[in-house]
């Protein structure tokens, strides 16, 4: 399904000048994907050589930054009904988790989700 991608002034050169384009995809990194194949220049500006996504690119889907992951459950199929609802690989470069700790197997009384909260400011403040 075609979505909007509106691009910083930085790499609107790539893109014939314009603001926004189309690009295709069910899940960011398609989009992304599709993205590159439509302004190959574009590749080496936004995704590395390793194919992860360069470090300053902030990437926003309905203005929420979707840079960082911390997924959680108590249970691990939970874990992996939450990456296949949100087209995720368990193995995401991203990590499913900022805070370094496994994403499930903890406890509501455990303070996972207040380490998770603190764990994603940190990440946010860093860029």
């Amino acid at each position: 399904m075609p979505v909007e991608v509106r691009l910083p002034t930085v790499l609107r050169q790539h893109a014939g000048g314009q603001p926004s384009v189309q690009a295709n995809g069910g899940t960011v990194g398609e989009v992304l994907e599709d993205l590159v194949r439509q302004f190959p220049a574009m590749r080496g500006q936004v995704i590395t050589q390793d194919g992860t996504l360069h470090k300053f690119v902030n990437v926003y889907l309905n203005d929420d930054d979707v840079r960082y992951l911390d997924l959680y459950s108590c249970f691990a199929s939970s874990l992996h009904f939450a990456c296949d609802a949100l087209g995720l690989s368990p193995t995401d470069s991203r990590g499913l988790t900022v805070t370094g700790g496994l994403p499930y197997h903890g406890g509501p009384a455990s303070g996972y989700v207040t380490h998770s909260i603190a764990g994603i400011v940190e990440s946010i403040a860093k860029t």
